[in-house]
């Protein structure tokens, strides 16, 4: 595994707020899977995995010391918006990450280096790293100081049922929700809508409605009141 001179470990040690005690683990962060030799154990592969739930829990704590009064609906969906892969993405972005990681040839010839997915894992293995490197609050503190605005930003509640839905399932990395009307009843002047609401690995959701927009929203509502990530508070 390569290993980052010091001069760089320290420009992005100022960047990220953090110094490293131990700057192996920084250098594993650094290191995708292709400049590995096809160690798994020695690429960033598991800090991503240790570091997702750092930033998962990091921001569920912010949230709610940033919004006393709001309800469990409202800050699981800020949360959804906060720990997708494209927020993470984003804190790579802010420390110039992608100049600092260890790639192999191909994937640095392919646009590694600018490859958001890659980004993203890469942000997550960083704050693996800091974590084992100084603990939780180390952590939390590298995420406030690179969210901190996005999290206190004062964003209306999301209100519609299938645009919650979604933003939902892409923060739980789940693919994008379907509908498909399941039942057409009623007169052709006064039609009824049943739509189901799927999600592979969720239990889908049937709404109905006089249209089957509206019966699509109806069905996303239910598999959101379901999930608990919507209540009756939430509804406009």
């Amino acid at each position: 595994m390569a290993r980052r001179s010091k001069p760089e470990r320290a420009e992005l040690e100022a960047r990220l707020g953090h110094t490293f005690r131990d700057p192996a683990l920084l250098d594993r962060a650094l290191t995708h899977v292709s400049a590995a030799a096809g160690e798994h154990a020695q690429s960033n592969q598991r800090l991503e995995f240790l570091g997702d739930r750092v930033l998962g829990l990091s921001v569920a704590e912010l949230l709610y010391a940033a919004f006393p009064i709001a309800t469990e609906g409202e800050l699981s969906r800020r949360l959804s918006v906060l720990v997708r892969r494209e927020s993470c993405a984003d804190m790579a972005e802010q420390w110039s990450l992608g100049g600092f990681l260890h790639l192999g040839s191909g994937e640095g010839k392919a646009g590694g280096r600018r490859n958001r997915a890659t980004l993203a894992d890469a942000t997550e293995a960083v704050l693996g790293a800091v974590f084992l490197d100084a603990g939780y609050e180390a952590a939390k503190g590298v995420i406030e100081r690179a969210l901190g605005e996005q999290i206190r930003a004062s964003v209306s509640p999301l209100r519609d049922p299938k645009t919650a839905l979604q933003e939902w399932a892409q923060g739980e990395g789940k693919p994008t929700p379907t509908y498909t009307v399941v039942e057409r009843t009623g007169p052709d002047h006064a039609p009824r809508f049943a739509v189901a609401a799927r999600i592979k690995g969720v239990e889908e959701g049937v709404g109905a409605g006089s249209s089957k927009r509206e019966a699509e929203q109806s069905a996303a509502l239910v598999v959101l009141r379901r999930e608990g990530v919507w209540t009756t508070d939430d509804a406009a």
